[in-house]
């Protein structure tokens, strides 16, 4: 069954959710969590705790889902494929839903070689199609992987990532169907800049009747700089417009011209049908997200 998280209820009651990332330390400091959570408590419904972001070392996501559940979050665990195989997958799964984690974001994870331990070797003993399928059949068949029966199934609301920016874009309606039939409840998608190429792949969704299968999270990355904007521009599948890179570039308050660039989009992303909630990636910027969600007119949350 699923887990009736905070966030699952907030969407079956037609409300427009705010989600926010939430990144780890990079050692055992629990007042870093405590920090950051200070800034997301009360701007929005859950927060993603990422899962070795970039390749690069971290706590892991569910140790500081424990910290930030404490802290008065609802956290949301990203699992990714690159570092377990399929027993240490199902067996996080289960530790996190015995200790009330029931939200989990499905991702392949980025590659190792990006990262700090480039000579690692991955696993991607299953990908993210079959990571949500995984998830699905032990929540709503009670079993494992290998169809042995769970006595005690978790409940989980499972989400997972769409990238609307990938080539062949034609090819992206078709690959999130496929995550919507593995079983996946929620969508996050990848930073949006280009809001005319999100537009039509949700309007390629709506065609297929997509929008309505599946809770649709529109990803939104504010910009602290030209630098960071060049930096982003060159993550694979995320298009930074040159128009928003000259603004970047020539702004006297680079700070906030990221900041007005992206209350933009977001205003223009809340007018397409079918998008069901906000997902704010501030990285290493947990502090601006309540300036966002009040200026978006998306404060106060609802409970």
């Amino acid at each position: 069954m699923k887990a009736e998280t905070n966030l699952e209820k907030l969407f079956n009651q037609g409300e427009f959710v705010v989600t926010a990332e939430l990144g780890p330390p990079k050692s055992v400091s629990i007042k870093l969590i405590e920090k950051k959570a200070n800034f997301l408590r009360g701007y929005v419904d859950a927060v993603n705790i990422t899962d070795n972001p970039a390749a690069v070392v971290h706590m892991s996501s569910l140790a500081a889902s424990i910290i930030a559940k404490k802290n008065g979050l609802e956290p949301i665990l990203q699992i990714t494929c690159r570092d377990r195989n399929r027993i240490a997958i199902q067996s996080d799964i289960i530790g996190s839903a015995a200790l009330g984690i029931n939200n989990i974001l499905c991702l392949s994870g980025d590659h190792q070689t990006l990262g700090d331990h480039p000579g690692a070797k991955n696993v991607f003993d299953v990908d993210s199609i079959q990571l949500v399928s995984m998830l699905k059949n032990m929540r709503d068949k009670a079993i494992f992987q290998n169809n042995e029966p769970i006595k005690y199934p978790p409940k989980l609301f499972i989400g997972a990532a769409a990238n609307p920016f990938a080539d062949p874009f034609e090819y992206r309606a078709i690959r999130l169907s496929k995550k919507i039939k593995a079983g996946a409840d929620f969508i996050q998608t990848q930073a949006i800049f280009d809001v005319e190429r999100f537009s039509r792949w949700m309007e390629d969704l709506r065609s297929r009747g997509l929008h309505q299968k599946i809770y649709i999270m529109a990803g939104v990355a504010p910009l602290k700089s030209y630098k960071a904007a060049c930096f982003m521009n060159n993550i694979a599948g995320v298009t930074i417009p040159e128009e928003i890179l000259e603004k970047m570039k020539n702004a006297k308050d680079q700070k906030a011209e990221g900041i007005e660039i992206c209350l933009e989009i977001i205003k223009k992303i809340r007018k397409i049908k079918g998008v069901r909630g906000l997902h704010i990636m501030a990285v290493m910027w947990e502090d601006i997200v309540s300036l966002i969600v009040k200026e978006s007119g998306l404060y106060p949350r609802q409970k």
